[in-house]
């Protein structure tokens, strides 16, 4: 079975006792924590059009060990409101499950591992099967989804049978907010839109939205990726940025889902904590990287060509090339070494091309233009920004 050394090795418990619908193709896992509206999740997804295999969907209910008692009180009621909808909700190409409330180890309780043991468990249901090409939907509890949710993702994964996983296209929920909050997700959508158009601009050849109510991956993909992370916020983005290391992530845009705008504390950042500080004025969403600290990474990425097989002499040379804040942040982060290291272990230009980006990856661009920002550049007008990037995409 494709999955049973990685579920050894997580000592994944069974947490359905269920046997999987031979026809099972798509697992879509929903963590819960503290939610008084998840019904209104599981309604939506049971109100799609369904694919031609078979459905379950995971609800996995969780708190912290440590969580006070009101809060584990809330998702026992949760449990027992969610099983009383299940009775009355069931057919043969949809099954739902609620689990839990399953108590988290305190050192890592968060989104993270509540995500990761929901797919875990999606993984061992399709390992049953020996199904690698299964597909685990990622969605959260205060999440809407479309008519056309499962059979777009089902008809995305057909129609590329080779892509590892795929995004999709997501817009937030807008009614009944009251203007500074309307305005407020308008702007974080924009800035989303702009950082990910601006990461392909300089180059980089895996820009997406990392948004953990809107991804799908292949059972096969998240097994050979190791799993999820237990982070207990970003796990979304470390998990497909690392995720496109392996294969081609796409972007599904037939159907979209709609997360919550809430205002949330419950985890360190993300959409709700940046709100609150918007709503609150300490957060300033009508500012963003500015447009030049991109632009002088597309300069540097133009050139990694050159890099194959450099020389020092060659390679400072080339850096006397580029922009002031690239030569820094490469000397102070000692780029040398990696550039190295790279040449060391790949033969042909092709592979370094490709194991570039695996140096100068996602996470290494966010520290460079965080870094470019307290030193060189100040964050700029938002919509500035993003009609610069227009006028340089129809140029």
């Amino acid at each position: 079975m494709f999955a049973s050394k990685y579920l050894q090795r997580n000592q994944a418990p069974e947490l359905i006792r269920e046997t999987p619908d031979s026809g099972l193709g798509i697992s879509v896992v929903i963590p819960c924590f503290r939610e008084p509206n998840v019904l209104q999740t599981l309604r939506s997804v049971a109100c799609c059009a369904l694919p031609e295999t078979s459905v379950e969907v995971i609800l996995l209910i969780n708190h912290s060990e440590a969580a006070p008692e009101s809060v584990k009180e809330q998702n026992r009621q949760t449990k027992y409101e969610v099983d009383k909808w299940i009775s009355q909700n069931t057919s043969d190409q949809i099954t739902f499950f609620a689990v839990g409330p399953v108590a988290l180890r305190k050192k890592w309780a968060g989104a993270g591992l509540a995500r990761k043991r929901g797919m875990d468990e999606a993984v061992r249901r399709f390992n049953l099967l020996n199904k690698p090409e299964g597909l685990i939907v990622s969605l959260d509890a205060d999440t809407l989804v479309e008519k056309n949710y499962l059979t777009e993702i089902e008809n995305y994964f057909k129609s590329y049978p080779g892509h590892v996983g795929a995004t999709i296209h997501f817009e937030h929920q807008a009614t009944g907010l009251d203007a500074k909050h309307l305005q407020g997700i308008r702007l974080y959508e924009k800035y989303m839109n702009y950082y990910k158009m601006m990461l392909g601009f300089t180059g980089y050849p895996n820009p997406m939205f990392t948004v953990g109510s809107a991804f799908a991956v292949t059972a096969g993909a998240y097994v050979k990726r190791g799993g999820m992370n237990r982070r207990q916020a970003g796990e979304d983005f470390y998990f497909l940025q690392n995720l496109a290391q392996i294969g081609r992530v796409g972007e599904i845009t037939s159907t979209c889902v709609h997360p919550s705008a809430r205002l949330s504390d419950r985890v360190p950042f993300g959409t709700g904590p940046i709100l609150q500080k918007w709503m609150k004025g300490e957060e300033d969403l009508t500012k963003t990287y500015d447009f030049q600290s991109f632009s002088d990474l597309k300069q540097f990425f133009d050139k990694k060509d050159q890099l194959f097989n450099i020389e020092k002499r060659e390679y400072q040379n080339l850096l006397s090339q580029l922009s002031r804040p690239v030569q820094t942040f490469l000397t102070e982060g000692d780029f040398w070494q990696e550039i190295s290291d790279l040449n060391a272990n790949c033969s042909t230009l092709q592979s370094f091309q490709t194991r570039f980006f695996q140096k100068f990856n996602a996470f290494k661009i966010l520290k460079f233009l965080n870094f470019t920002h307290d030193v060189f550049y100040q964050k700029s007008d938002l919509l500035e920004q993003v009609a610069e990037m227009n006028k340089t995409r129809n140029s």
